[in-house]
């Protein structure tokens, strides 16, 4: 299929599934991109709040793609600068010797098979004085080696990146971004206003959050965290797919293009015929992608140079998330080659 009809039918499916979930009450609006080599597509339904459309220019909570678009290609920054190894022990960069977690590796915690306490809660170190990267490392390891979804690895990624550069991670990660040409990418706080999409509403009667991030192990830390806190708008999000697939092509960029490339690799099963790569999930029909809680995702189809990139604000109206399920089954069926004919 020519890349101008892709582009067209993918919008549009794309499009109906996110009015159907709007005219259905599952959420207040969304917004995509799909893009291919030079050529993108936007898609906006819905409103931000109740009053006002929302546009590719709004900005969403991603969650989880925090840990993609921002502490991820700075690890893989750090590596190539010398400023970490792969598989060297956690025990070499932080005071962690005879804690459980001294010989985890970033390898390890980039792969999810660090063994790390799955459970994010921090607030049991409220108030205490032990310090939040020690407290990660010295909780008992449970099975090591083997794939298992953990926020708190990326949450010591991002603390590890501080001390290594004695710089915030939000600084970082904004060099980082304005290198990538992500203009629009910020951790919050972001002023309340009808660009930014509010998430969730947790006590009835209050304002939602709104501006703020919503993971509450990322609002702990003060909004700035290695796996969530992120906001950014479907422009930026098809910029960084764009660079990220040119990147992994070999054209150069501020990550490396063979940390990209090894990423973008098989690495452990990861279940339900899925691989974890170096933070990306991996499918077999060769498309890489990561979601985010409160209803982000990125596909890519590095082989095609094809993406899709979906923001919504699926919390808004509570954690059951309706109809988010079918929204990213169809923009991972956009980008399986077999299903509609076209080659890499």
């Amino acid at each position: 299929m020519r890349d101008g009809d892709w582009l067209t039918e993918t919008g549009g499916r794309i499009r109906g599934v996110l009015k159907v979930m709007v005219d259905a009450g599952w959420l207040p609006g969304g917004t995509a991109v799909v893009g291919t080599g030079g050529m993108w597509e936007f898609v906006a339904v819905g409103r931000v709040d109740g009053e006002t459309e929302t546009a590719p220019d709004v900005f969403y909570d991603v969650a989880s793609l925090t840990k993609v678009t921002a502490t991820w290609p700075l690890v893989g920054r750090a590596v190539a600068e010398g400023a970490l190894d792969l598989d060297a022990p956690m025990s070499e960069y932080l005071p962690a010797e005879g804690l459980p977690g001294a010989d985890v590796t970033v390898r390890e915690i980039l792969t999810h098979t660090s063994g790390l306490n799955p459970v994010t809660w921090l607030e049991r170190y409220v108030g205490t004085e032990q310090d939040l990267a020690e407290a990660i490392l010295a909780d008992p390891l449970e099975g090591r080696g083997h794939h298992r979804y953990v926020d708190r690895g990326f949450i010591l990624l991002g603390m590890l990146l501080e001390r290594r550069y004695g710089v915030r991670l939000d600084r970082l990660a904004g060099d980082l971004w304005d290198e990538l040409g992500m203009r629009s990418t910020a951790f919050g706080p972001l002023a309340r206003s009808p660009s930014v999409a509010p998430t969730e509403r947790r006590l009835v009667g209050a304002a939602p959050a709104w501006g703020v991030v919503h993971d509450e192990a990322a609002a702990l830390m003060g909004g700035v965290a290695g796996h969530a806190g992120v906001f950014t708008t479907a422009i930026d999000l098809g910029a960084f797919a764009r660079e990220l697939l040119r990147i992994g092509e070999g054209c150069g960029g501020p990550v490396p293009s063979s940390y990209v490339c090894e990423s973008w690799q098989p690495h452990v099963e990861a279940g339900h015929r899925l691989w974890r790569g170096l933070g990306w999930l991996v499918t077999p029909e060769g498309v890489v992608y990561h979601n985010g809680y409160t209803g982000a995702s990125l596909f890519m189809h590095p082989a095609s140079g094809r993406y899709v990139g979906v923001l919504t604000n699926a919390v808004h109206f509570g954690r059951e998330r309706t109809g988010l399920g079918e929204l990213r089954a169809s923009a991972r069926a956009a980008l399986t080659p077999q299903a509609h004919g076209s080659t890499p």
